[in-house]
């Protein structure tokens, strides 16, 4: 390991392993896997290690056949396992958000639009109401207009005639 003292908590970058393991990403992957060892990923996206995950990788790469797991190592495969849960769980929730408030962008107008358009509806309605009145009316008012002869009418009460 050189000159450097590491403690505990320090942060390793993959590159950092590749010396310290001597192994390429392909061999770290492998032994990631063997150990059961997920690499975390720091704020900015990063990969790194800690000390005791790289101690656990360097033992698998010398033989160590033991598959079990520190209770450290356990730990902080669950504490990136909720982690990375977490993030998509708020990756999730803010691109449905942004999904529902763009579709629901329009939605105002349109209920506008509806208001409107079943306003003008009712007022048709009543305006074909006073017509069909009208109509009914002044059909009453012709049919009171009974033929004499030659070309004269006679004009009858309108309440006695109905259509």
């Amino acid at each position: 390991m050189g000159n450097r003292t590491y403690s505990n908590d320090t942060a390793l970058t993959p590159n950092d392993v590749r010396k310290i393991l001597n192994a390429d990403n392909k061999e770290i992957i492998r032994l990631c896997k063997k150990s059961s060892i997920v690499p975390r990923k720091n704020e900015k996206g990063n990969t790194y290690f800690s000390l005791d995950e790289v101690r656990i990788l360097k033992r698998a790469k010398n033989g160590g056949t033991s598959t079990a797991i520190t209770k450290a190592a356990s730990q902080t495969v669950v504490e990136n396992l909720l982690k990375s849960l977490k993030s998509m769980e708020e990756n999730l929730t803010s691109s449905m958000t942004k999904v529902i408030d763009e579709k629901l962008e329009g939605m105002d107008e349109i209920v506008v639009e509806l208001i409107r358009c079943k306003t003008e509806n009712e007022n048709l309605k009543n305006k074909v109401n006073e017509l069909n009145k009208e109509n009914f009316h002044l059909k009453n008012s012709l049919n009171s207009y009974k033929p004499l002869m030659f070309g004269f009418y006679v004009k009858q009460d309108e309440s006695e005639v109905l259509l």
